[in-house]
């Protein structure tokens, strides 16, 4: 009898160790990635981000002659794109914005101020420029981006990285693009499929959803996990002895 329990005890200890070390491996990002030498490769997926109806566009116009430019109340509150794609701008008009990238539309505007003002330079922003990070990661929450370039990768961190029990193997984004909504498989642990993918680069109200893993409920005491893999040990023996 003492042997089989101690049988039985080594095998429940390679057990635990083999569980343990395969959940390890799941949690380790870009594993196709060397770490032992330093590796490189060009930038081919990032395109930047163009305006689409309901975002709404800081435009600031400075010139040699500011006071030509009637709208500096309106610089902060923006300008909403309507569902025409369209704008309407004092000495402009209305402009069809949906399509182009701000650089493009502060290049349009600034050529249209010309005849009214003095070597005019425009500056054009996304203000509602926004992601949504949501599941099982450290802080969900709805997120500003300042900046018109952000990556997945950028996201997750903002929202304090992806709990332990989160699967990076199955993240799910979300996209919102001409009246469609596109949902996106993305692997975390595949480095170079993720770097390399058309969606690593986020687009204004994106959604990234981070499903949990089966052992979530179980982390909430890290004990519960062995615990009844203990209990199941016991059984087992409890039968033996009693037969």
């Amino acid at each position: 009898m003492f042997r089989f329990c101690l049988n039985l005890s080594i095998a429940f200890l390679c057990l635990l160790g083999a569980t343990s070390c395969s959940f390890y491996k799941k949690t380790i990002y870009f594993q196709d990635i060397s770490r032992r030498q330093q590796t490189e490769e060009a930038i081919k997926n990032f395109t930047p981000v163009t305006v689409q109806p309901n975002d709404i566009l800081s435009i600031s116009v400075t010139s040699l002659n500011p006071i030509a430019w009637p709208d500096t109340a309106n610089t902060d509150k923006g300008y909403l794109v309507d569902q025409n794609g369209t704008i309407s701008l004092p000495m402009v008009g209305t402009l069809a914005v949906a399509g182009k990238t701000t650089a493009a539309i502060a290049e349009e505007v600034k050529e249209k101020l010309l005849p009214y003002l003095k070597e005019p330079s425009v500056v054009v922003r996304v203000l509602n420029f926004k992601i949504t990070v949501m599941g099982d990661v450290l802080k969900p929450d709805v997120y500003p981006v300042l900046s018109e370039r952000i990556t997945i990768n950028e996201a997750l961190g903002m929202a304090g990285d992806l709990n332990i029990t989160a699967k990076r193997s199955n993240i799910l984004l979300i996209r919102e693009v001409d009246g469609r909504r596109i949902f996106v498989p993305i692997d975390l642990l595949a480095g170079r499929k993720t770097f390399n993918s058309e969606y690593y680069y986020l687009k204004n109200n994106d959604i990234i959803y981070v499903e949990a893993g089966r052992n979530k409920y179980a982390s909430v005491d890290g004990n519960y996990r062995i615990l009844s893999l203990l209990l199941s040990a016991a059984s087992i023996v409890a039968i033996i002895v009693t037969r």
